[in-house]
């Protein structure tokens, strides 16, 4: 005997798209990959699964669990996507994705591209001079620094290439030169600029006379960049 299929069980498992996105999302940069699993994570956090693994994820869709990997990570880098900390019920911290970032995006009045854009280029940057793709870790670091911090991102960029040219490329040197900055009131690559310069031209008056004085402009010149 046929099961008969009933009309309110299929009303009510949906997953809702709002409409706004099937308008937009090319606007945004988005193409139909991106937004398909964007809403393969909508339908696992309606069935209690908030943080579905790259291999959960490709077991619905027609691209491999690299690839599905990679482009949940772009999708943090672009701030469409973000991982959060939550407390379960036995108190224990979980992660979670959420798609705020994009909601936010598709609902906000006032979208400014420009800024964006100029946003996301900072991850393409970092892993240049990395070379290598960012952790989870990494990307929610950087985000913290746009976010929280409310840094510029062109001074961000400012104390990656510091910890380039100084030969102490890692995410703590980097913070830490952030963290100095914002506590000497550093706010611009302009003040940045000068600030690198005395620290700079200072090391290298600590030096004997007898030896032979180094270029120190070498260690600023390149937030001549902008």
């Amino acid at each position: 005997m046929t099961k008969f299929i009933s009309f309110q069980e299929i009303l009510l498992n949906q997953v809702q798209i709002p409409v706004r996105l099937l308008e937009r999302y090319t606007s945004l940069g988005l193409n139909e990959t991106e937004v398909m699993i964007m809403l393969q994570l909508v339908r696992f956090m309606q069935e209690n699964n908030e943080f579905p693994t790259p291999g959960d994820l490709a077991a619905h869709l027609t691209i491999s669990e690299k690839d599905c990997a990679n482009i949940l990570r772009k999708l943090i880098q672009q701030n469409f996507l973000s991982i959060e900390q939550l407390k379960n019920e036995q108190n224990r911290l979980t992660e979670a994705y959420s798609l705020n970032p994009l909601w936010e995006k598709l609902f906000s009045e006032e979208q400014q591209d420009t800024t964006e854009e100029h946003d996301g280029t900072i991850f393409i940057l970092f892993e240049q001079e990395f070379g290598r793709p960012l952790s989870p870790f990494e990307i929610e670091m950087i985000n913290s620094w746009l976010d929280e911090d409310d840094l510029a991102p062109a001074l961000i960029k400012a104390a990656l290439r510091e910890s380039v040219l100084m030969g102490k490329l890692n995410f703590k040197y980097i913070d830490r030169i952030l963290r100095e900055w914002k506590k000497k009131g550093i706010h611009s690559v302009e003040q940045a600029r000068e600030a690198s310069k005395a620290f700079h031209e200072a090391q290298s008056g600590k030096k004997e006379p007898s030896e032979e004085k180094r270029d120190t402009s070498i260690y600023y010149n390149w937030l001549e960049e902008e």
